[in-house]
């Protein structure tokens, strides 16, 4: 019994999610960014969506939900505290609540920063977890509704997960993240090889996604706040975490 993941680009840079339960054939989709490549991927795959799981309300992550709501007849379940701007949604939840798409169950984790009501979902069974726009390969979504110290606390609980989550976020932004993460933290050697290797796969034209929990926290300098390489490099060796986090994320919003 497994999740089986569709993944597809959307838009300019968005990755569309198909999740099918493979004992029921119970499918969800990841958020609705655009409705013409999600109509071919349920057409290449054979798996009719009967749920949207959306993470925020940002017009790029539910773009499709009505035009889908209305051609296959599916649910939405969204986040509570954005119920308002979620378009046909049907479910509300918040941290602690459960989702099942088939026989996989979901947790719902409340990771507001990027939107103030922000919401993952970790399909502990099958070790995966959608974090959309909170956490990137190598990068975090930039602030919008919120200060630094939510969104720090909302990757503090991403970084909880079993190192061996598989990891699927919202958007193809890694190799820009690579270079940015190479001017706070150059001496990591995981790192640089890691970039080496996006290079590569976007090169090639392919995605850089999935990720690990593990590569992130080898080399993601979101999830490093800690990380007395990379305080030296910014000159922050005493700084509390919010702080450091908080410099992280200011350079890589003018970089």
């Amino acid at each position: 019994m497994t999740l089986e993941i569709e993944q597809f680009m959307c838009r300019s840079d968005n990755f569309g999610i198909l999740a099918r339960d493979s004992e029921t054939g119970e499918t969800a989709l990841i958020d609705a960014p655009e409705e013409r490549p999600i109509l071919e991927a349920v057409e290449r795959t054979g798996w009719t969506p009967t749920m949207i799981l959306t993470t925020h309300h940002h017009g790029d992550h539910v773009a499709a939900n009505l035009a889908l709501k209305e051609r296959f007849k599916l649910a939405i379940v969204g986040p509570a505290a954005e119920a308002d701007k979620i378009p046909g949604i049907d479910r509300r939840v918040k941290e602690g609540d459960t989702v099942r798409v088939g026989r996989q169950e979901a947790q719902v984790i409340e990771t507001p920063g990027h939107t103030a009501g922000h919401i993952s979902y970790h399909f502990a069974d099958a070790g995966i977890a959608f974090t959309a726009d909170t956490l990137f390969a190598l990068g975090c979504g930039r602030l919008f509704e919120a200060k630094p110290p939510v969104m720090l606390s909302s990757l503090k609980k991403l970084a909880a997960l079993p190192l061996e989550t598989v990891i699927y976020c919202g958007h193809e932004y890694t190799k820009a993240n690579a270079r940015f993460a190479l001017t706070v933290d150059p001496t990591n050697s995981a790192l640089k090889e890691r970039a080496k290797r996006i290079e590569a796969l976007r090169s090639e034209g392919k995605p850089t996604l999935p990720t690990t929990l593990a590569d992130e926290m080898a080399t993601n300098p979101f999830l490093r706040w800690h990380d007395p390489v990379i305080r030296r490099n910014l000159g922050m060796e005493e700084a509390s975490d919010e702080a450091v986090f908080a410099e992280i994320r200011k350079r890589k919003d003018l970089f």
